[in-house]
Formats: structure tokens, C-alpha cells, sequence
């Protein structure tokens, strides 16, 4: 009878230390996978790199910027002529959900003129009439299908400052998706000026 116990809990115990044993993995080895080639990258990511790279040195994907690249933030732009200051146009941390700190802080720093306002007429049918409509009415192609387009010069819109236009072109609101990733600041800021002229009914 002791024998038999003692079979039965050396056998307990071998099984035990047989599981702990099988639960010890490498770290840098995820076992079977299923399907890897969904969800590991089969191109080079630069921020994210399971193993060395064989094409750049260290074996990095990321690698550093060309000689003279220019800094996000440094991306300084003169306007008029003269004293007038540069001005960073990069720099712009506003969060998407601060709508009304946008609309109280931020002016316009691209001056009005006829050329400028020219180019926010190219940006504007480029990005902006397809939904918007030629004249800001709301009634641009995608917008006939995709309702909930504002119309610029209606009460509630005409009203918009520099600020807020600025906000809701470079985060998106309600169904607008965000374009600050497809249209630099500059060019924003131009748009802005040719939105207020269409807010004006012109």
C-alpha cells in the first residue's frame, strides 16, 4: 500500500515539475505562431523592429534624418518685407478636443492680400471643395452623400473666427476628418483666409 502511494505521488510530483518545466520559454521567442504575416510587419518599420535590419547599419530600421533636414519646429516662414518677424508655423500644440482655446488664442499670422488669398482658392478646391462646394454652401459632390456639411455663410457658421477655422481644418469636427497631416500650416492658414471671404457670401 506504501508503494503504491508512493508511486502515485512520485508520479504527482514528476508531472508537476514536468509543467513548470514546459512553462520556462525564451523571451525573444513568442512560440507557434498562427498566421504571423498578419499582424508582423513584412515591410521595415522604423518603431517597430522584431529583428536586426540586414540592409542598415547596426542592424537599425530607424535611421537618422538626411544632413539639412529642417526640424518640425524650426520651420520658420517670413512674411511681407522689411522688420517683419518670422514666425514658427509648426509649433502648434492646441489638443483636437480645445476647439475654443484655438478660436480665443490664435490669429492669422499669413497677411491678406490678393496672392495670398489667390492660393487659399487652390488649397481650398483641392482639399476642401468636394464636400464644401465651390461657393461654401455645403453642396460639393461628397457632400450631397455625405450629409451634415455646413453651408459658410448660414447664421451659425458665418460667425467663425480665424482661430476656430484653423482648429477644424487640422483636427476635424463632428464628420470632418482631421487635414493637418495633409496640408501644411502655411497653407491652412491660407485656406482659412479664403473660407472667411466665402463666410462673407462672396
Amino acid at each position: 500500500m506504501k508503494l503504491k502511494n508512493l508511486y502515485k505521488y512520485s508520479s504527482a510530483f514528476a508531472f508537476v515539475a514536468l509543467i513548470a518545466i514546459g512553462c520556462q520559454r525564451d523571451p525573444n521567442n513568442p512560440g507557434k505562431e498562427y498566421a504571423p504575416n498578419m499582424y508582423l510587419p513584412v515591410g521595415y518599420e522604423p518603431y517597430r523592429q522584431e529583428k536586426p535590419n540586414p540592409i542598415n547599419p547596426m542592424g537599425l530600421t530607424m535611421r537618422l534624418p538626411v544632413e539639412g533636414t529642417v526640424a518640425r519646429r524650426n520651420y520658420n516662414t517670413s512674411f511681407g518685407t522689411g522688420d517683419s518677424a518670422s514666425v514658427d508655423l509648426m509649433i502648434y500644440n492646441i489638443p483636437a478636443d480645445s476647439i475654443s482655446i484655438s478660436a480665443r488664442v490664435l490669429k492669422n499670422p499669413v497677411p491678406l492680400s490678393e496672392k495670398t488669398l489667390a492660393e487659399g482658392k487652390v488649397m481650398y478646391e483641392r482639399y476642401c471643395q468636394h464636400c464644401h462646394g465651390a461657393g461654401g454652401a455645403g453642396d460639393g459632390k461628397v457632400g450631397a452623400m455625405y450629409k451634415g456639411v455646413p453651408n459658410y455663410a448660414s447664421d451659425a457658421y458665418k460667425t467663425m473666427n480665424e482661430g476656430h477655422i484653423f482648429h477644424v481644418i487640422t483636427h476635424g469636427k463632428a464628420r470632418m476628418w482631421p487635414h493637418g497631416s495633409q496640408i501644411n500650416p502655411e497653407e491652412r492658414w491660407k485656406i482659412v483666409h479664403y473660407v472667411q471671404k466665402l463666410q462673407k457670401g462672396a
